[in-house]
């Protein structure tokens, strides 16, 4: 265990910061899932901007790479285009 105090509250923030991290991935992760689930084009084009904004909004703030956010992007679009 730590013995200096400032190694301690590193150690407090950083187990907070990854509660917090790991809630908004998983919640994107689910977001994701349910528009690819989805078989309607008109309920996919209206979820995927809210979906391309949080996934832009994880990748400024160092959740996930900003390049898997372009990758996924560019995937949902492609599959809200392809659905008829």
């Amino acid at each position: 265990m730590a013995n200096h105090k400032s190694s301690i509250k590193r150690i407090r923030q950083t187990e907070k910061r990854k509660l917090h991290n790991r809630y908004f991935a998983k919640t994107a992760r689910n977001a994701v899932r349910k528009l690819r689930a989805t078989s309607e084009k008109a309920a996919a084009a209206e979820m995927l901007p809210k979906i391309s904004s949080m996934l832009d909004k994880l990748a400024k703030r160092n959740i996930i790479h900003k390049n898997k956010a372009s990758n996924l992007k560019s995937k949902l679009t492609v599959f809200v285009n392809k659905l008829a």
